[in-house]
Formats: structure tokens, C-alpha cells, sequence
């Protein structure tokens, strides 16, 4: 698919898309080409890579949109807060990183795969 046709389907912008894809290039996972016929191309086998390989593949970004205030680090009530808070994000952000690591992108092909076969089946 070409950069416009995945950003046309995540309803985002062409060069958000141009960008991750080349992290996943850097990585070997894809393949991209330039023309009329050109686009991005899925270069390894589903089965041998999983949510964590493209969690690091993209740089590790945050998984938690919430996190510790440095507002005012000098307020013990905030160095409180955070302090009950890190272990507990530790925690969470290493549970949902094994998960991650359980969950291969043929297993997300599958269940697609599913899901689209119900659901053309309801339109017929």
C-alpha cells in the first residue's frame, strides 16, 4: 500500500505514516518502493514478529499517556504521589511489555481475517 492509502485507513497524515514506516524499514520489517505500482510492502514472516519487536522498532514510545507531575518538584505532596506511582507504572508498563511480546502479527492477521469474514457476512 502506498503512504496515502495507509494514512487514508488510520485517518492520519501521509507523512506520520512515510515516518513510522521507515523506523520499520530501518528494522527490516519493511520493504517500501517508489512509482506508479510502488508502496509498502511487509518484508518478514507474521509469525516471527510480535507488538514488542515493533514497540521497539519504533523507538519504545510511551505507553502511558498519564504519568508522574514535575509541576513543582520541590512539593513533598507531588514527590509523594510520584514516588506511590512509579512502581506501580513500572509494574503495569512490564506486564503489557510481556503481553506484547505474546502477541505476533499473524495472530493479529488471523483475528482480522476473522472479524472481516463476520462482518461481510452480515452485509450479505
Amino acid at each position: 500500500m502506498t503512504s496515502d492509502d495507509l494514512a487514508c485507513c488510520m485517518r492520519t497524515n501521509p507523512v506520520v505514516v512515510r515516518r513510522t514506516m521507515g523506523l520499520l524499514r530501518e528494522r527490516g520489517l519493511v520493504t517500501s518502493s517508489r512509482g506508479p505500482s510502488g508502496g509498502w510492502r511487509i518484508a518478514v514472516d507474521l509469525a516471527g514478529v510480535s507488538l514488542r519487536d515493533l514497540h521497539e522498532a519504533l523507538g519504545e514510545p510511551a505507553i502511558f499517556a498519564i504519568g508522574n507531575r514535575h509541576e513543582t518538584p520541590e512539593c513533598l505532596v507531588e514527590q509523594a504521589v510520584n514516588a506511590a506511582l512509579d512502581d506501580a507504572f513500572a509494574e503495569a508498563e512490564e506486564l503489557l511489555l510481556a503481553r506484547f511480546a505474546d502477541v505476533t502479527l499473524a495472530d493479529l492477521a488471523a483475528d482480522f481475517a476473522r472479524r472481516h469474514a463476520l462482518w461481510r457476512n452480515r452485509e450479505t
